[in-house]
């Protein structure tokens, strides 16, 4: 039975927005609604100009027998400061101020609609490279890899500080924290990352950037290449940071606990270029 144009519409832009970076045959899309290829192709034109329009994103066309469409998720820089701005004032609510100076943010961590935009702004900056998998470290960084990778489209892995039965045989390195100075250990499942793989790491806070470079250094024993990183929270830090090149959505300049005032600007996300 033929679709009707309007549902044939719905029915696609739900498809491509479900699939981000898969390319997607004409004929798919042909056979699926019984209309011809013309006909789909004018519909993707539509398609294509609302997503740019609404900013959403953006469709690319790979022309030849083996081509077709491929959806690819973008965050509109309007739609981003909004976005950083309203999570800059949040997190600098004093109620998150935890003992130590710590904050508190697991709350932001379980909204699935700000862990939907958190991954498609992060993932906005390395859409244009080939990327293989998102890693990141237990367990905060998990639902934010989790995120980056539904955008992407790529498996995400799971560095663990202990080992799981449930993980195999185990590949694991030492590594110095870089705010407490401390030898620590982290370790990743040989099955979970193919050697030789396009890599991009994330994590939900970053100080001096010690878990990250550890992250950085277990890579180097799968022959896997870093593609870039993504923080949702840099602190600010008088120091050398062991990472310079990185983006990220929101700086902590200052706690002041006995105050309870934390002082919370944009991060680097705008200077950041895409990659």
């Amino acid at each position: 039975m033929k679709i009707r144009r309007s549902e044939r519409l719905i029915d696609m832009t739900q498809f491509l927005l479900s699939h981000p970076r898969k390319l997607v045959p004409l004929t798919l899309f042909a056979e699926r609604y019984s209309s011809a290829k013309s006909s789909i192709s004018e519909d993707l034109v539509i398609i294509k100009k609302t997503f740019e329009d609404r900013g959403i994103g953006t469709l690319e066309t790979v022309p030849g027998a083996a081509g077709g469409v491929k959806y690819i998720s973008i965050a509109d820089n309007a739609d981003v400061l909004d976005f950083v701005q309203t999570l800059c004032n949040r997190i600098a609510e004093p109620n998150r101020l935890l003992p130590g100076g710590y904050l508190y943010l697991s709350d932001l961590l379980g909204e699935p609609v700000t862990l939907s935009q958190i991954g498609k702004i992060l993932a906005t900056k390395f859409n244009k490279q080939k990327i293989d998998a998102i890693m990141t470290v237990a367990t905060k960084g998990i639902p934010i890899a989790q995120a980056v990778a539904e955008h992407l489209n790529v498996p995400f892995v799971i560095v663990r500080r202990d080992s799981k039965v449930t993980e195999g045989s185990t590949v694991s390195i030492n590594y110095v924290s870089g705010s407490s100075k401390r030898i620590e250990k982290m370790e990743l499942s040989k099955r979970s990352l193919p050697e030789g793989s396009n890599v991009v790491i994330v994590d939900d806070f970053m100080k001096a950037g010690g878990t990250i470079n550890g992250m950085k250094n277990l890579l180097e024993e799968f022959n896997a290449k870093l593609v870039g990183i993504g923080v949702l929270v840099e602190s600010e830090y008088a120091e050398e940071r062991l990472v310079d090149d990185y983006v990220s959505l929101v700086k902590i300049k200052n706690v002041d606990v006995k105050e309870k005032q934390i002082e919370v600007v944009e991060g680097n996300y705008f200077n950041y270029p895409n990659q």
